[in-house]
């Protein structure tokens, strides 16, 4: 009998207790694991700031661009009522690196505790090592796997289990790798004031360059037993964000996917109506954009829309031209057509204006210019204009002038101006600000080869109607001027070439301030000769060419990266978004068709050969932008887009041959 009391009260005992607790994390029975990585990314899959999702090898995973504070949370989120990290825990991480962008020491979770910036404990990984870094009772601990070989550009998964003295790697299901350290993991560290972070140490050194598709930490016991053996031991899933894990899936009979069950559906028609959760999976037909969409209880999403796409790109003009072209200018004037301005190397008979024509371009007017570089249109009031900027003399010893031309509405033709001494020019900017009309030239060198020299920023006179200088800005070699504005903030950026022994110089963004231009922020290129601004929703994003490295030792490289940028709202600087490999590239284009959102650069040399294809490259959200499209180019200089009442157009001009060509995108 007092047994039997002894157990009972043993029972109640048990049902009272409270829930055992390891490492800060509330637990009761099984651990359930944490999905660290879905954290740091948006659920339905949207688009973040320096992520993208890419998918390779039949499995998606995101890479990360720079480190951002979306991709950190507070170590409270997971140890609530006790702030010391699990004595022993697993991690489980599905990852893809490739072994040509694997550096030294790049981080793939970091807890790091914010004031005095202290890394608390760290998984980090080099070329055939992975370490597990910890602060320790007498300072840092490292516990390091060697001969790991992960970087082969292939999906791996790896669980680390570390219990006490003892850690184990095991990759791919196989067998386990064991380490006994001398002394056991702590059972006392203090997460406080710390945050976890995701593909970083919290620096831009250190960044995870490779595809991360799952990471999991499981408190309390080793993960390998819950995941292995499996089918697919280089993609054991124990907890995988939703959009990562489901790929898209194939009908071989149409596009629609058909579902599993049936439900009553309501269509709406005519203007938007909310979307609520009471409208949760009904549907709304817009009559006037002839377009299907279904609510998901916040937004609507589009299914059936009558929307132009690119399909694909055809030959439609061979312009052959009297000498290589370095540049074209597009614009229209009203009740006259749309015309093209053609920048043309030889000095004789100078370059041409073209006009659009019954679906063809056909020279309208040649003007003297003298190895033009680049033709910029603009308005004031009601006056038209036209500058080119030449990069020689009209004779030897004689000074370098490029020209502002106007047009004549008597005459129908430009004619002469304004002229302005320049220093082998190689780029106009206008531009307004405030009702103000500017004009910015990027002076290249000077005829005694000196490349640091002053570029200008003219202002409209309106009593002298002329131009005038404002400001000159310290430029090495420069190339082009990009003006653009976000917010109430005017910008002027600058692609510098060269500085006199090598292209690996900065290039400056100026912002306006107090009547004048100053440094917002400096961008480190490689021989840049073309900046391309760009916003895409609220995004804004800054593309820059990269023409060749060139050092004062060593080959001249052309086949290297050019690099988009995104203005982060955050630490208001433009960051790095997509590095793209390109080959000299001379120039970007950023055009639009429907909703659909696209690049084109223009690739002019590879080291060897001029005739490269340039490509067009279609921007898919988390992807960010991905080739589509591969154009046959010779000297590509520079890329134009263009519509009229036949369709929408893309057309290129060469520097190495008299003939540009314009292409007809067929849309459907």
């Amino acid at each position: 009998m007092m047994m039997m009391m002894m157990m009972m009260m043993m029972m109640l005992l048990s049902l009272s207790m409270p829930l055992k607790q390891k490492g800060g994390i509330m637990i009761q029975g099984d651990l359930h694991p944490v999905d660290l990585l879905s954290r740091v990314l948006p659920r339905n899959g949207e688009a973040q700031a320096g992520v993208r999702m890419v998918q390779e090898g039949g499995a998606r995973g995101v890479q990360f661009f720079r480190p951002t504070q979306t991709l950190t949370f507070p170590s409270s989120q997971l140890f609530v009522n006790c702030p010391h990290f699990p004595a022993e825990f697993s991690i489980v991480a599905t990852v893809k690196m490739p072994h040509t962008r694997v550096k030294r020491n790049e981080y793939l979770l970091a807890v790091v505790k914010e004031d005095v910036n202290q890394l608390l404990l760290g998984l980090r990984f080099s070329k055939e090592k992975v370490h597990l870094i910890y602060q320790g009772s007498t300072g840092k601990e490292r516990l390091s796997f060697k001969r790991v070989r992960m970087a082969d550009n292939h999906w791996h998964s790896m669980v680390l289990a570390v219990s006490g003295h003892h850690a184990t790697l095991t990759l791919d299901c196989g067998i386990p790798l064991e380490l006994v350290h001398k002394q056991p993991f702590p059972s006392d560290l203090s997460t406080g004031g710390s945050r976890f972070h995701i593909g970083s140490r919290r620096k831009w050194k250190g960044l995870f360059s490779g595809l991360l598709r799952q990471l999991v930490l499981l408190p309390g016991s080793d993960a390998t037993s819950r995941v292995c053996p499996s089918s697919r031991p280089s993609l054991v899933e124990l907890s995988v964000p939703t959009f990562l894990s489901n790929l898209p899936a194939i009908s071989h009979m149409n596009d629609v996917l058909v579902p599993p069950y049936e439900t009553e559906v309501r269509v709406t028609l005519g203007s938007k109506p909310a979307c609520t959760a009471a409208e949760q999976g009904q549907l709304w037909f817009d009559t006037l954009k002839r377009g299907l969409f279904l609510c998901d209880g916040t937004y609507w999403h589009s299914m059936l829309q009558d929307k132009d796409r690119l399909d694909y790109v055809d030959d439609h003009q061979d312009l052959y031209t009297s000498s290589e072209t370095l540049d074209i200018e597009l614009f229209q004037i009203p009740s006259v057509g749309l015309f093209a301005a053609m920048a043309h190397r030889a000095t004789k008979p100078g370059s041409g204006i073209y006009r659009w024509s019954h679906g063809h371009f056909q020279l309208y007017q040649n003007i003297s210019t003298f190895k033009a570089q680049a033709w910029k249109q603009f308005t004031i009031g009601k006056k038209m204009f036209l500058a080119v900027s030449n990069s020689m003399g009209p004779a030897d010893g004689e000074p370098e002038l490029s020209v502002v031309y106007r047009w004549s509405n008597k005459r129908l033709k430009f004619v002469p101006y304004q002229t302005l001494e320049t220093h082998s020019a190689r780029d106009w900017e206008a531009f307004q600000i405030n009702n103000e009309a500017f004009l910015a030239v990027a002076n290249h060198r000077t005829e005694n080869g000196n490349h640091n020299i002053e570029s200008v920023v003219y202002k409209w006179n309106p009593g002298t109607k002329t131009f005038e200088v404002n400001q000159t800005i310290l430029t090495s070699g420069a190339y082009d001027w990009e003006f653009f504005t976000v917010g109430p903030y005017h910008f002027l950026a600058v692609a510098n070439a060269f500085d006199g022994t090598s292209t690996q110089t900065d290039s400056s963004i100026y912002i306006w301030l107090g009547g004048a231009f100053q440094v917002f922020q400096t961008i480190r290129t490689f021989g840049a000769t073309d900046w391309e601004m760009f916003q895409i929703g609220n995004r804004v994003f800054l593309a820059v060419a990269n023409g060749h490295m060139l050092c004062e030792k060593g080959p001249s490289l052309y086949t290297i990266n050019s690099t988009i940028y995104e203005l982060d709202m955050t630490t208001k600087m433009f960051l790095k978004f997509q590095d793209i490999v390109t080959y000299s590239a001379v120039d970007w284009e950023f055009f639009t068709v429907g909703d659909e959102h696209f690049l084109v650069v223009a690739n002019s040399y590879d080291g060897s050969s001029y005739s490269l294809n340039s490509v067009i490259y279609r921007w898919q959200g988390y992807e960010g932008f991905v080739p589509v499209h591969r154009l046959p180019t010779i000297g590509c200089s520079d890329w134009e887009f263009f519509t009229s009442a036949e369709g929408s157009y893309l057309m290129y001009s060469s520097a190495k041959a008299p003939l540009s060509k314009v292409f007809k995108l067929r849309i459907h």
